[in-house]
């Protein structure tokens, strides 16, 4: 497969379309999933052009999974859950749709059932608390 620029975690990171960010270094972002399996789902991306982890940088993937395990903390905490769930798809029949490299950490907690994912955009301003939270908890 080759990596489709237009894709809209690319565009994502060109600017070229909104993102509410909660971390960025130079190596990776993390922001909110417009489409929230729960709240406080937030995704975790390379600034690298990679579609999936097959075929990731090492380096920038080590770099990548430093921020998903800040980024995880973050979340936990600023939604007071005891776990948190992460996943990552490779390849259609994994179930990704967006082929850019990406993690989701989703906030878990006993009795909240997960939303299917893809299915409606969450308002914007809740989106942006949550990353405020999320921010407030890394900082």
């Amino acid at each position: 497969m080759t990596y489709d620029s237009d894709n809209i975690f690319a565009k994502i990171l060109r600017g070229e379309a909104p993102a509410f960010k909660v971390f960025e270094d130079e190596y990776s972002l993390a922001y909110m999933d417009v489409m929230p399996q729960v709240p406080g789902h937030t995704l975790v991306i390379p600034k690298d052009s990679t579609e999936d982890i097959f075929n990731a940088d090492p380096v920038i993937l080590g770099h990548t999974m430093a921020t998903v395990q800040t980024v995880a903390a973050a979340v936990k905490q600023a939604f007071e859950v005891p776990g948190i769930m992460l996943a990552q798809l490779n390849g259609p029949a994994a179930g990704q749709t967006v082929f850019h490299l990406h993690f989701h950490i989703l906030p878990r907690t006993d009795g909240i059932d997960l939303q299917m994912h893809a299915r409606g955009m969450a308002d914007f301003a809740e989106l942006e608390a949550h990353a405020e939270r999320i921010r407030a908890a890394i900082t």
